[in-house]
């Protein structure tokens, strides 16, 4: 119960882990997670809220062979935001690289119009029990991730939020500690 994410004041459950490594006396911070489900999504972006996340590395297609690995909890179009009962996100830019989806979110909560920006990165090359199209294009994309990450932990999920998330995170901690020399 420890690592676990609480949801509020009445800390409700979602099925997140917080994860802590420490290198160093450096201290890497990420939320690990499953992609959300259609029931979960208001629940995925209460926590981003509340952990005041600026970045979610999501490593999965919404689709894979034919299977749904992840719903999308994310506007479509730029113009028409994704409205949730407690949670208003608009889509605000995005880009699509050759091997990953930028999108800038803005999160507002209705109740007190408090809003918060997400950088969305969305990794497209790497299916679900196979490996990355290319090392190469995964090891820019944990780069950019790190470079983007400002506050609160990072966030990283693709379906189940394990194999691959922990890959990710595993890579990660690994990377800066190659850069830092330790």
């Amino acid at each position: 119960d420890s690592t676990r994410v609480p949801l509020g004041k009445h800390k409700d459950y979602i099925n997140a882990s917080y994860i802590r490594l420490v290198n160093h006396e450096e201290e890497y911070f990420y939320i690990a997670t499953q992609g959300p489900l259609p029931e979960t999504i208001e629940d995925f972006w209460q926590m981003v809220m509340e952990n005041n996340c600026n970045v979610i590395a999501m490593i999965t297609r919404e689709i894979e062979g034919g299977v749904i690995k992840c719903h999308s909890y994310w506007p479509i179009t730029l113009k028409e935001p994704l409205e949730l009962k407690h949670f208003r996100i608009l889509l605000e830019n995005f880009q699509i690289t050759q091997y990953f989806i930028i999108r800038i979110f803005q999160i507002v909560k209705k109740s007190t119009g408090m809003s918060h920006c997400v950088k969305h990165l969305q990794f497209t090359k790497w299916p679900d029990h196979g490996t990355p199209a290319s090392a190469d294009f995964f090891i820019k994309y944990v780069r950019y991730v790190r470079k983007s990450h400002i506050t609160g932990p990072l966030l990283v999920h693709c379906s189940a939020g394990v194999g691959r998330t922990g890959v990710f995170i595993c890579v990660d901690v690994v990377f800066c500690a190659i850069e830092k020399n330790y």
